[in-house]
């Protein structure tokens, strides 16, 4: 049996979505959990990966039940998830696939959001969860520069070295900078594909732009650079959700 699960989850607990050694992540915690409801050890598989510290809203990974685990109704996995997950990772809906079923490749793309908190003030209730930023943000430069980023390019230079990716283009569908009166500030970037710290890198780089480090007519030359030594700073981790993902199956 195959569930496809949706999800959420919050990230600061967790050193990302993949399993890693000596680090508790979000697909660790969903194969100790399937366990327990199904009585058999469960292949767990994301839709993508996620880094340390960063959120969900909404994700989407496979659950593999072996014929001699416990047979549960797809209405039900969500209720009997929830009784052994931790409160940070929720299960929202289930649903039966084929065996053959490749939550990654059903995925046509993927839209994060990264939040910033621009208040003097701290928010106890964004800590860890968006970029404290005090200093006045130039949203109009921002969303100049950020139209400048969309379509299909070489997005090189917004790649964090270490990454064994070599086919570096990627398309931007929509990347827009959205304030609201309450001191919030959300970056909304959607692709059909994401390198290493790709959105991080961007929202940095759109920072640059508000502060003057970095020119709007300059984006076109980073681009071009495939130099990730002239983009912007790294954001923090913990602005960053992914959104949305852009999936297709049969429900």
């Amino acid at each position: 049996m195959k569930y496809l699960l949706k999800l959420s989850y919050c990230g600061t607990n967790y050193a990302g979505f993949q399993v890693q050694p000596n680090a508790n992540t979000v697909q660790a915690e969903l194969m100790s959990a399937a366990e327990k409801i199904f009585t058999v050890p469960c292949l767990v598989t994301g839709c993508s990966r996620t880094d340390s510290g960063v959120h969900a809203y909404e994700y989407y990974a496979t659950v593999e039940v072996s014929c001699q685990g416990a047979n549960i109704s797809s209405d039900k996995v969500p209720r009997a998830l929830a009784s052994v997950l931790p409160d940070d990772i929720s299960v929202i809906s289930a649903w039966h696939v084929e065996d053959n079923f490749s939550v990654r490749r059903a995925v046509s793309g993927k839209e994060y959001v990264y939040t910033l908190w621009t208040k003097e003030y701290s928010n106890p209730f964004l800590a860890d969860r968006a970029w404290h930023y005090t200093r006045q943000l130039n949203i109009s430069k921002m969303n100049e520069a950020a139209k400048l980023l969309q379509g299909k390019q070489d997005f090189a230079a917004f790649m964090s070295s270490g990454s064994s990716i070599t086919d570096t283009v990627r398309t931007i569908t929509r990347c827009e900078v959205i304030a609201s009166e309450d001191g919030i500030v959300k970056i909304y970037v959607a692709a059909d594909g994401f390198l290493y710290n790709m959105v991080r890198i961007i929202v940095g780089t759109l920072v640059y732009v508000s502060e003057g480090k970095i020119k709007i007519e300059d984006i076109s030359d980073i681009l071009r650079s495939k130099d990730r030594k002239k983009a912007g700073k790294t954001a923090p981790a913990g602005g960053l959700y992914l959104n949305k993902v852009f999936i297709e199956f049969e429900r």
